[in-house]
């Protein structure tokens, strides 16, 4: 269901889309041919390695300029540079935007620190990406986690409810706000406007972490952004699903006078670079201009062609996919057509085998392999043709997998994640308290001082300040024997594991 009148125009092309000012600014720089007696002192190019132009080209090393120049970001609120972020604000409907050039984990913590000036408490949903639990060590607010609603069959976690985090709220004395995922790993999205009806009826501001949503204000089909829901806050990890480099984000302030505009500025400022990339800077402008003038369009464009390639997956051999059959259960109002998720307990093997057998065979290489799912990414323009490799090299790797794999395996694996351990102490407290490794078998009842997330999708399985309890031990280990990356481990292998001394 549309959230939006598909007449109704998304975005005012006349302010938000007819220049990119950051973009021109730093090639009418390089046109004039400056003396460069500054940093980077690659000059430009002929300072720099060969084999660095060989791999990203003149090009690239010669827009590669330092902050504060007079006439691209030296000028304060006058400067092409914040012009950028001025079209960037028009664009989202926020009253405010940022440019993030470390990722949406930067845009996670300066939010838990603009919030730790409201409070000493927030309410976050336990799936959120690890960084927010770096913005928890940093800020030294005390969470309250609110569990998201999970699919019991798959094992994977989707939205939090309303109901969830009323109730969650109810615990708080002294809240300072609410931090909440959507649309999850898997491309399901939350009831926003329920859920910041809950946290608006106590009074405080919720921080949406929309990393994967970017694209959902550029049409009206996609499921409801966060700031047209009311958020007070949204991360938006540009970099995900709308094309700039990798590492480049937004954080997006809403209408609201829940979050101070200048403690929000200072935290983003504190955390962020003082070598800020053009590079990466460019590359939201031009994102942000391509969403605004041609998004549109490329989103209706690759709609039918998406549908296409969710019922030619769904009609492989013992393979399905999540679609709208989901909505309305487990917390979801609407699921992301650009992210298609693969439910492949039916198919004999289970999705890590399958994800090796794509890239092995086929050299195909997909955002998630988990035991029972996979996801894939699509991007704006999508054509027909462009899911033709994905389906063949999934059809190629079932063949193989029924060849290969011992027929009294089970077909469905049970990967979920046990219960997370009761919180002993805040993470920065934990974080901060003396520590010693441990054989990982030993730190049963342990309290842990690392954050261990299996990764993909980089949820936390285990927090600082949180009981390490047997069956979590043993899913952290099964996983990493499985070829899962365990982020946040000081010892990659997990025979160890950092504890409270």
């Amino acid at each position: 269901m549309s959230h939006r009148e598909a007449t109704a125009p998304l975005v005012d092309e006349r302010l938000a889309g007819e220049t990119t000012p950051y973009v021109d600014a730093l090639e009418a720089y390089v046109s004039a041919g400056p003396g460069r007696y500054n940093v980077p002192t690659h000059k430009g190019g002929p300072g720099a390695p060969r084999r660095l132009v060989d791999a990203v080209g003149l090009r690239a090393l010669e827009l590669d300029i330092p902050p504060l120049i007079i006439g691209i970001d030296g000028d304060a609120d006058s400067s092409p540079y914040a012009r950028a972020q001025q079209l960037a604000a028009r664009a989202w409907g926020a009253r405010r935007t940022w440019f993030l050039v470390n990722g949406a984990s930067h845009g996670n913590q300066a939010a838990c620190l603009a919030l730790a000036h409201r409070g000493r408490e927030v309410v976050v949903q336990r799936n959120v990406h690890s960084s927010v639990i770096d913005g928890l060590v940093l800020s030294g607010l005390r969470p309250i986690f609110v569990a998201p609603e999970l699919d019991e069959r798959l094992g994977i976690a989707h939205c939090v409810t309303p109901a969830a985090l009323r109730a969650a709220l109810a615990l708080a004395t002294d809240p300072a706000g609410v931090i909440v995922v959507s649309p999850s790993y898997y491309g399901t999205t939350a009831d926003l406007g329920g859920l910041v009806e809950a946290a608006h009826e106590r009074g405080v501001a919720i921080h949406v972490d929309e990393a994967w949503g970017a694209h959902f204000a550029f049409h009206e089909s996609l499921p409801r952004d966060a700031l047209s829901a009311g958020a007070d806050l949204v991360v938006s990890s540009t970099h995900k699903m709308l094309g700039s480099l990798t590492q480049s984000a937004m954080i997006h302030l809403g209408d609201t006078d829940r979050i101070d505009e200048q403690q929000l500025d200072q935290a983003v400022t504190t955390l962020e670079s003082t070598s800020r990339s053009a590079l990466l800077a460019l590359s939201l402008d031009a994102a942000r201009h391509r969403a605004v003038t041609v998004g549109h369009g490329l989103i209706e464009a690759s709609l039918p062609a998406l549908r296409s390639v969710r019922e030619r997956i769904a009609a492989l051999p013992g393979l399905d996919v999540l679609d709208d059959r989901v909505v309305g259960s487990m917390g979801i109002a609407a699921v992301d057509p650009f992210r298609v998720c693969v439910d492949v307990t039916g198919g004999g093997a289970d999705g890590l085998m399958l994800g090796r057998l794509l890239r092995t065979a086929h050299d195909v290489h997909v955002e998630l392999t988990g035991a029972n799912v996979m996801v894939a990414i699509f991007a704006m323009g999508e054509r027909f043709r462009d899911g033709d490799r994905l389906v063949s090299a999934l059809s190629g790797a079932l063949a193989s997998a029924a060849e290969s794999t011992d027929s009294s395996l089970p077909l469905h694996i049970d990967a979920r994640a046990p219960d997370w351990g009761g919180l002993a102490m805040t993470p920065r407290d934990a974080f901060f308290s003396p520590s010693c490794a441990v054989e990982i078998e030993a730190a049963v009842g342990r309290v842990s001082v690392e954050s261990l997330a299996v990764y993909p999708p980089g949820i936390p399985n285990v927090l600082p300040g949180e009981l390490l309890g047997a069956e979590l031990i043993d899913f952290l280990v099964s996983s990493r024997a499985r070829g899962a990356f365990i982020r946040g481990a000081s010892d990659p292998t997990l025979e160890t594991v950092r504890v409270l001394a």
